[in-house]
């Protein structure tokens, strides 16, 4: 193992550069050249580089973002530009390639390791917490303390106005954002794409509230629930409960942003260490996770054709005391 590519790639979650940095440094140790492509699969194709020394990744492990930038890549889809993406990593004698990102990414990262060969190591990295393998992805944790901290602020003018507010956060298909920050801000209600919902339970629950003479709420509302937008939940549920004027809050993209937790920056190290040690020992096609807080390697296919669930005991556990 001479030469390496880093990638991150699809949506960028606070920690990538940490990962980057961990890699970097890693690989050096071992006498391995590091090169960077930009915007992640789309650098590749169009052979968008940089040489990565070890003063290249200084001060980068508590930015935001990601120093190498990161894409959906599209083209990346098709077979024939895979094979120039390959052969641009092979003009530059690269040995291996590094991927950055969720599980878009990582169903990149196989297909490309099973078509050519060629030795592949993910690193999950996701605000959304949704990828296999890991109990956390980097960034996940960040994005929860920015959700809380909004949310903290928000109540304070709910509790001003006696409203209740819907608080929209992403997450896609999973529910993990959703419920992580509902524990945690101390929301009375939790709608997530894992749970049945209805509208009949939700004003059931703040009547509940009400009856103890509560006078502001929070909802938070996973973007990828099965009902619908934050705005038709609320409009819905104004036509059946009136009790509290309703305001809807999406927090968007500010929950990729920021600089990362420090559990998110000791993630992030931990797995890109891992991934230099992992192909060291000859691993290609895998997956770094951490797992009871022991680093474990998982099949990439086994990666993108699962999905990390929710804690159904903290689902319990929100149940019991968010009332």
């Amino acid at each position: 193992m001479k030469r390496i590519a880093i990638i991150t790639s699809g949506g960028d979650s606070p920690g990538m550069n940490a990962a980057i940095r961990s890699v970097v440094r890693t690989a050096i140790f071992h006498d391995i050249e590091c090169f960077g492509f930009y915007r992640g699969y789309q650098g590749v194709i169009e052979n968008e580089y940089i040489r990565l020394e070890i003063r290249s990744v200084s001060k980068i492990l508590g930015m935001g973002g990601t120093l190498l930038k990161s894409a959906r890549s599209l083209d990346f889809h098709t077979p024939e530009i895979r094979e120039k993406a390959f052969t641009n990593l092979k003009a530059l004698s690269i040995d291996a390639l590094i991927v950055i990102g969720g599980n878009g990414s990582l169903t990149g990262a196989s297909i490309f390791s099973d078509q050519f060969d060629f030795p592949v190591i993910g690193i999950p990295a996701s605000i959304d917490n949704d990828v296999f393998g890991s109990d956390h992805s980097i960034g996940f944790h960040t994005s929860l303390d920015t959700i809380i901290d909004s949310v903290d602020k928000i109540r304070d003018t709910a509790r001003s106005h006696n409203r209740l507010f819907f608080v929209e956060v992403m997450g896609r298909d999973s529910g993990n954002l959703a419920l992580h920050s509902s524990v945690a801000s101390g929301a009375c209600y939790v709608i997530i794409p894992e749970k049945d919902f209805t509208i009949k339970g939700l004003a059931n629950r703040l009547e509940e509230g009400n009856k103890l003479n509560k006078t502001s709420s929070i909802v938070i509302v996973a973007e990828g629930n099965k009902y619908g937008p934050s705005y038709k939940i609320a409009e819905d549920l104004s036509n059946i409960y009136s009790e509290y004027e309703t305001k809807v809050t999406i927090l968007g993209h500010l929950q990729r942003g920021g600089s990362p937790s420090c559990s998110d920056r000791i993630l992030a190290s931990k797995l890109g260490k891992a991934s230099i040690d992992a192909l060291l020992d000859g691993e290609k096609h895998k997956m770094v996770g951490v797992i009871k807080n022991e680093i474990v390697l998982s099949d990439l296919k086994t990666v993108i054709d699962n999905k990390n669930g929710i804690d159904e005991s903290l689902f319990y556990l929100n149940e019991i005391i968010s009332r």
